[in-house]
């Protein structure tokens, strides 16, 4: 099977505008998760704003223009996918604000459609420590709908997604005696489709519960697609998507912190 990796980055974002080439250690977002992709293998980006567009060429970065009023990042991989490599059989969506997704994760997305022969879509979840669980429950406090949780069943197959911290812990106190790590499974934000699932997906109307939470993948979900979970290891940059202006000052501190 032949993988692309598709990077959609839009400027015009609501809640950061011109976000994809905000810096982060003197590095622009963008470039960072272009290096990622370059690791795994064959990758473009896809955009509909000229400066982004500029600055990708300024930098020999697979680039195309894509329509402006597509409404998700994934209406934009399936269109920057039919016209960089129509021949590509499964496509990841690495969004272009998640620069410190580590490259095994992307590879892990596509052993896991591998491996699950019938899953349509694949995407990474970490189980977290008690203390990330404590952190994500801190930053939620400023930026409630920053960082995504997973319940994943037996199969390896998702159940659900929210914003909010699921499960809820009843008996937490001796969990954490009894386990160093918590029952808490924080989703990260790529996603690697089988070709004929995206062209599916994109042509869905936004379901119910997507609207509410705000996450497509539950678009997939209440439409019966069925989405494989990659298990992967903690890895100390790899948070969630950058959303915010906060989200992007937690980053740049950690990164600080680590050099």
């Amino acid at each position: 099977m032949k993988p692309l990796i598709v990077i959609p980055a839009r400027y015009a974002s609501t809640r950061f505008p011109g976000k994809p080439l905000a810096e982060i250690g003197g590095i622009a977002m963008l470039e960072r998760t272009a290096m990622v992709a370059h690791k795994v293998g064959d990758f473009v980006v896809a955009t509909d704003d000229d400066r982004i567009e500029d600055f990708c060429r300024e930098r020999d970065l697979p680039v195309v223009m894509t329509d402006p009023d597509l409404l998700s990042g994934s209406d934009r991989a399936k269109v920057a996918a039919d016209l960089f490599d129509p021949s590509a059989d499964l496509i990841v969506n690495l969004q272009g604000d998640a620069p410190f997704t580590p490259p095994a994760y992307v590879q892990a997305c596509l052993d896991a459609l591998t491996a699950d022969p019938s899953a349509d879509i694949s995407t990474p979840v970490v189980a977290l420590s008690w203390d990330a669980l404590d952190e994500l429950r801190d930053a939620k406090k400023a930026t409630p709908f920053s960082g995504t949780c997973a319940i994943v069943g037996d199969d390896g197959r998702a159940r659900w997604f929210s914003k909010n911290i699921i499960p809820a812990i009843r008996k937490e106190s001796s969990m954490r005696e009894e386990n160093e790590t918590s029952p808490v499974l924080q989703h990260v934000g790529l996603y690697a489709y089988r070709r004929a699932a995206l062209a599916r997906y994109v042509t869905l109307p936004p379901s119910p519960y997507e609207q509410l939470e705000g996450l497509e993948q539950l678009r997939a979900l209440e439409n019966g697609l069925t989405i494989a979970c990659a298990r992967v290891d903690s890895h100390p940059m790899s948070q969630a998507g950058i959303d915010t202006p906060e989200d992007l000052a937690r980053a740049e501190a950690r990164l600080a912190s680590l050099s």
